[in-house]
């Protein structure tokens, strides 16, 4: 029932606008006008579909998220310690009632971001700097296409190149040193999961520091600054704010991950910030739990739109946060 009002809002809420066009646009006399208002509408109407796409995905799963939460309280999801949803398939067959506390979820899946970001940001950051200050225009034409050639390969490879190279080089240097590594571990996952987003960092990063103006680069080294020094209190504070946006792009992406972390951290819900440890994160959990022949409604199966419309929540407070985080910097240098 849910899902057929999100489609009705979506047939019903295009053709009214689409109406509202013709009729405005049958009222335009000039035929210049008209060409041009017509046009207008087209793109009014491009920018609806969007608009109503978005408003019904999350619409569907909000409302399949609030059946679950008539289940399970919001409280035990949101502040559970344990995640263990194995429910009884049919209602004669003996199972668990199932544990849906999605607190081990969010931490598995903050410590493979967090550690994926240490990787990624300096890297991508100190890239971006050479490519677009310090190298010459032969060495970037080929360092940047290369490095963005790490965007292009599937997410499937890093998953092999992490569960069969990186997590056995760990555990077998690790234990040199009496650290016990489980075979699958946050480490490896977040590594390879670095160093697959770098290049979302380094080439935006890039992008927006080449479009910093030349005359302030002039100015700072004419008042006597380094070029270092030129790049640390001029060029870097102007493209403050896409490089806040890089970040955040890099931040969602990585968050969003399943491949990597589903070959190489595994899909134990612990609780734990031990980067050795194996761990697993919300969309992992997502594909997990609908995938099966579990009914669809049952806890087991909606646990997952809880997931999808938490996980939206939190991304959508990132980005809020990332965009006051722009305004008040990008008006110091407009």
């Amino acid at each position: 029932m849910n899902t057929l009002f999100s489609l009705f809002l979506f047939f019903i809420g295009l053709p009214v606008v689409l109406m509202v066009a013709l009729h405005w646009f049958r009222r335009q006399r000039s035929m210049r006008n008209r060409i041009e208002f017509g046009f207008k509408c087209f793109l009014i109407l491009c920018a609806c579909i969007a608009i109503f796409t978005t408003i019904g995905i999350v619409l569907s799963v909000l409302f399949e998220a609030i059946r679950f939460f008539q289940i399970v309280p919001l409280t035990d999801f949101l502040f559970g310690l344990e995640w263990s949803p194995q429910t009884a398939i049919r209602a004669d067959q003996v199972g668990s009632s199932g544990a849906f506390g999605a607190v081990p979820l969010f931490t598995g899946t903050f410590l493979i971001t967090l550690i994926a970001m240490v990787i990624a940001v300096p890297l991508g950051l100190l890239s971006a700097i050479y490519l677009s200050e310090y190298a010459s225009s032969k060495v970037r034409a080929i360092g940047k296409p290369v490095l963005e050639i790490l965007a292009g390969i599937p997410t499937v490879v890093y998953g092999f190149f992490a569960a069969l190279t990186v997590a056995p080089l760990i555990r077998n240097h690790a234990s040199g040193f009496g650290f016990d590594v489980a075979s699958e571990s946050a480490l490896a996952a977040g590594l390879v999961m670095g160093i697959m987003i770098l290049p979302f960092i380094s080439s935006l990063s890039d992008d927006v520091i080449n479009a910093v103006p030349q005359a302030l680069r002039d100015g700072s080294l004419g008042l006597g600054a380094t070029h270092s020094e030129t790049i640390k209190r001029v060029v870097l504070p102007a493209a403050f704010p896409g490089i806040v946006g890089s970040i955040l792009l890099a931040i969602s992406r990585a968050i969003g991950e399943t491949m990597i972390v589903v070959m190489a951290a595994g899909l134990a819900a612990n609780l734990t910030a031990n980067p050795f440890h194996s761990v697993t994160t919300v969309t992992v959990q997502i594909v997990t739990l609908l995938v099966g022949d579990q009914e669809f409604d049952s806890p087991k199966t909606l646990a997952a739109f809880a997931l999808g419309i938490t996980l939206f929540v939190i991304t959508l407070v990132l980005n809020v946060i990332a965009l006051k985080v722009v305004k008040k910097y990008k008006e110091q240098y407009d």
